[in-house]
């Protein structure tokens, strides 16, 4: 299944890219077994994508948990928490 990911700042500074269109292993259907799928592909990712780093996900722009399933063409954006004031 191919899919679209986005990385907004400081997550694309981090990673050094905007976006990336991949192909998923069979069995990487929820927003968080993509998130360990990529925290498995070494630094960067690892420190990006650790547990206990606060990473919010859309999914074709709508706001999503974890456990949100995704499918083949969605476009996932992953970007830290914004704060306003």
């Amino acid at each position: 299944m191919r899919v679209t990911l986005l990385f907004f700042p400081s997550l694309r500074e981090q990673l050094r890219r905007p976006r990336e269109d991949l192909e998923l292993p069979s069995g990487i259907t929820t927003v968080g077994a993509l998130r360990d799928h990529l925290r498995a592909r070494g630094e960067p990712w690892t420190n990006v994508f650790a547990p206990n780093r606060p990473v919010r996900a859309a999914v074709n722009q709508d706001m999503v948990q974890p456990a949100a399933t995704i499918k083949a063409g969605d476009e996932i954006a992953f970007f830290p928490p914004v704060t306003g004031g």
